[in-house]
């Protein structure tokens, strides 16, 4: 629902805009360039499609032989007592602790097909445990604030976005993200606990806490100790060793489990490619719509005003032209996929601008469809202050993923 009515707005403020460019200042050609957008974004939409086919297909191959053997499980078994303190209404044997525990490891491994029903299967069972059916209890809150973050070891889809568009190195933006979702993760988790009064001091809250934050601390403080034209090539260098090593263990766990690896491959690939092929009516329609917004002048208009306000603080305003994408993701994971994808496509897809495009759509989720599908799913009417944690989690996300995008790109 939030996207229909995102793509209807996209197409009348243009229409709007474009309307007064003609009337006001005899802009003949506005139209003209409206309706060869809608061509061109058409052409663009289906191209990117095509590309993403083979890409999808490697990857979704690659994360099945991980599925199959037995990578979510591995993740399981090393946060499992983490999870039991942040979800203390939920007993330990009880249906919904698994489920939840195996909804964030597919998440972290950028499983969505199998983090949606793993999720809304979760979201089932804790509302089992909810003594008031119409309002959302405090598990179900933690769970989704911590959804909405959007924590990922691997962000699958971006690196394949950009590596279809063409990137001389797809891979750059995947530590900037992993440190933005980290931030975005710990100020959502701190946010509800102090809602909830969870004890944030427990020992083993803060052994896993502590251990993450030392890992993200050190990985910061080597990155602002080298030479800044060092940053981008360690980084790179890091990255890509980082997502091959993650390739080798899910064979080896495939091997270890048993499984045919290339049958399991052929399977996950056959997946990838279907799903690259659904996508191409969801993202021509979302790539039109961008598109005329920005043939328009509507877009241009947008940033300018927030370069101006940005510029007010007397901070950079380079990130701004990145900043529709970091405003589209709490609202629209498809229109934030778009509105990367055409802010690549004017900037330059290993410009500071495409980059940052690229970190903004990793660094938070999609806070209303979550809370929308999660909730909507058992009939929660009353959110709380769901929705209130969730985009402050966001908010860290973006503050986060400017000053990474900073420290590694510009």
């Amino acid at each position: 629902m939030v996207l229909n009515y995102i793509w209807i707005s996209f197409f009348l403020i243009a229409f709007v805009v474009a309307l007064v460019k003609l009337i006001f200042f005899q802009d003949y050609e506005i139209f003209s360039a409206l309706v060869n957008s809608t061509f061109e974004m058409a052409k663009t939409g289906f191209e990117i499609s095509l590309f993403l086919t083979g890409v999808m297909a490697l990857w979704l191959g690659l994360m099945r032989i991980g599925e199959k053997g037995g990578m979510v499980k591995v993740l399981s078994k090393l946060v499992g007592p983490f999870f039991a303190r942040l979800f203390p209404q939920i007993p330990r044997d009880h249906p919904a602790t698994g489920a939840v525990i195996m909804n964030f490891s597919a998440n972290m491994l950028g499983l969505d097909n199998a983090a949606t029903p793993l999720g809304l299967k979760a979201m089932n069972e804790m509302q089992e445990l909810n003594p008031d059916k119409e309002t959302a209890s405090d598990a179900q809150i933690m769970f989704l604030v911590l959804n909405t973050s959007g924590l990922s070891i691997i962000p699958l889809t971006i690196l394949v976005d950009r590596s279809v568009l063409g990137a001389a190195n797809p891979t750059d933006v995947f530590l900037p993200i992993l440190l933005a979702t980290f931030c975005s993760s710990i100020v959502g988790l701190i946010t509800v606990a102090i809602y909830q009064k969870i004890n944030l001091f427990d020992k083993v809250i803060l052994a896993y806490l502590g251990g993450f934050t030392l890992i993200i601390a050190s990985i910061i403080y080597y990155f602002t100790s080298i030479p800044q034209e060092k940053v981008g090539e360690v980084s790179t260098v890091a990255s890509n060793l980082i997502i091959f090593s993650l390739i080798i263990s899910f064979l080896l766990l495939g091997l270890r489990k048993g499984i045919n690896i290339y049958e399991t491959f052929i399977d996950g690939a056959k997946e990838g490619f279907q799903i690259a092929i659904k996508i191409i009516p969801y993202l021509i329609a979302i790539l039109v719509a961008i598109g005329v917004f920005r043939a328009s002048g509507a877009l241009s208009y947008l940033v300018m005003g927030m370069e101006y306000l940005v510029s007010l603080t007397g901070a950079d305003t380079d990130f701004v032209k990145a900043l529709p994408t970091a405003i589209m993701k709490p609202l629209s994971g498809g229109a934030a996929r778009g509105m990367m994808i055409e802010t690549i496509e004017t900037h330059g897809v290993d410009s500071f601008t495409g980059r940052m495009a690229s970190i903004f759509r990793g660094a938070t989720e999609t806070t209303f469809y979550i809370v929308a599908v999660y909730f909507g799913s058992v009939n929660i009417k009353k959110t709380r202050y769901a929705i209130t944690a969730g985009l402050i989690a966001d908010l860290a996300g973006i503050i986060a993923a400017i000053l990474f995008g900073y420290m590694f790109f510009h």
